[in-house]
């Protein structure tokens, strides 16, 4: 068993040890989600039904995980699925009617959880009364690009200028780790 995590930057996977990760370590976007995320963009390129191994394949994921996303997917009403030789996966809108913030939710539940609480649930006594105020902005933020990037956007490379104002800012692109 390995002593490393992958995290993911800017799509681009590396590894790195366990004890950067947690208590001290980075906000991390589990692999759940970029799974999905990959998965439903080969689908949203694509005007036939695919495999779920095709899918794997193209994406190179764990087949076996792939299929209880996809399972996922179609539960939370993003694919359809198709039985027989014509048969696999579609997407259930079109590309441009599903956001990156829906596919999270069906993978992953609630965005910007805190301790599996919603933030605005969250009652701080003392110095940290005003936490909650910033949990609430933290899931504002993520909203503010997730909620407004479709995977057709994604797919042509056209993203909203929520998405642009981030990735035009060079200190975007740099990894802070304490």
């Amino acid at each position: 068993m390995s002593n490393t995590s992958t995290t993911l930057e800017v799509g681009v996977r590396r590894s790195i040890p366990d004890n950067t990760v947690g208590q001290n370590g980075v906000m991390q976007i589990p692999a759940k989600a970029d799974y999905a995320i990959r998965a439903l963009l080969t689908l949203a390129a694509s005007d036939v039904s695919v495999s779920a191994d095709h899918l794997a394949h193209e994406q190179e994921l764990p087949a076996k995980f792939l299929g209880a996303i996809l399972s996922d997917l179609r539960r939370g009403g993003l694919v359809t699925s198709q039985r027989g030789p014509e048969g696999g996966f579609k997407l259930a809108r079109d590309p441009d009617q599903i956001t990156i913030a829906d596919i999270l939710r069906v993978v992953s539940g609630p965005m910007a959880g805190v301790r599996g609480m919603r933030p605005e649930t969250l009652v701080y006594e003392g110095e940290a009364t005003h936490l909650r105020d910033v949990w609430v902005a933290v899931r504002g933020t993520l909203r503010e690009v997730l909620e407004h990037v479709t995977l057709g956007q994604v797919l042509r490379g056209d993203l909203p200028p929520a998405v642009k104002r981030f990735t035009d800012d060079p200190d975007a692109w740099i990894t802070r780790i304490i």
